[in-house]
């Protein structure tokens, strides 16, 4: 029987900058985004209302979460661009973490000697310190939330090993529940359930992040990229990936060249405004 914790859960951080929020400043910008208070006080505003965080709090948003992050009297913050990439939890959003810089004090460390006036890019946060700091989110949440009493649903387990091994198959809702013989509904249903997410969306980010590995690639051409992560076409790829990332995936592309990172260039802080509505396209 498939093992629920075989495909280790990734995530992906591109940037990231260090901000200071002047008294009664107000901070909205396009997620997902992952926010660290070093210094002062900050809150978060979601729909569900607002949140008070203290330096040492962390918190995580996803790309549909409209978001704004505040101060009354002034906030040093760590700002990233962390994004899921392969899921093998339920992940909130928003997900807030009390005294991170206590719990993960390494992770914290390496988080503060990002220079003030500069942006941590690939050469010093590597692909592996994004998922050090969403695991260390993940494992901070699911421990205030109490002892973990149900072991992961197997046949997701074996539905995302698949995908991951993958991603190049033109995979659909019902391809994926044949594979260990389910419904549409119930197939939907065990993911929701055991990583809160639909298998749709699982599919798109375990095809996202591969593909912006594989654009890291300045000599794959695009085509061979959206053959790769299972698109048909590079207008249905294209479609995807700037509904995901907010450019296209020749302009991310280029963005990455440029300062020669691997993943992807969020929006200025400077420039961003407001949180997108983000709708789900057609194709995963």
């Amino acid at each position: 029987m498939a093992d629920s914790r075989r495909t280790a859960a990734r995530f992906d951080l591109g940037q990231l900058n260090h901000h200071i929020l002047g008294r009664r400043e107000t901070l909205s910008v396009p997620g997902p985004q992952w926010f660290l208070v070093l210094d002062g006080t900050a809150y978060l505003e979601t729909a569900s209302g607002s949140t008070p965080l203290a330096a040492g709090d962390a918190a995580w948003v996803d790309a549909r979460t409209a978001f704004a992050i505040g101060t009354d009297d002034g906030a040093k913050l760590a700002i990233g661009d962390l994004r899921v990439v392969v899921a093998t939890q339920p992940v909130p959003s928003p997900l807030l973490v009390r005294g991170f810089a206590g719990r993960h004090a390494g992770v914290a460390d390496l988080v503060r000697g990002c220079p003030l006036d500069g942006v941590c890019r690939a050469t010093v946060f590597a692909d592996g310190y994004g998922t050090l700091i969403g695991a260390a989110m993940t494992q901070s949440w699911q421990q205030d939330q109490g002892p973990v009493t149900e072991a992961g649903d197997p046949l997701v387990a074996r539905v995302l090993e698949a995908v991951v091994a993958d991603p190049a198959t033109k995979w659909s809702v019902e391809s994926l529940a044949s594979l260990v013989h389910l419904s549409r509904s119930a197939l939907s249903a065990r993911f929701q359930k055991a990583l809160g997410r639909s298998p749709v969306r699982m599919l798109r980010e375990v095809r996202m992040g591969e593909a912006r590995r594989l654009l890291s690639d300045p000599y794959l051409p695009v085509e061979a990229v959206a053959s790769r992560c299972g698109y048909g076409s590079i207008a249905a790829f294209s479609r995807a990936f700037t509904a995901d990332h907010g450019a296209s995936p020749q302009s991310w592309r280029s963005d990455v060249l440029q300062d020669g990172r691997s993943t992807a260039k969020p929006i200025p802080l400077s420039t961003a405004q407001t949180a997108p509505t983000v709708s789900a396209a057609a194709t995963p």
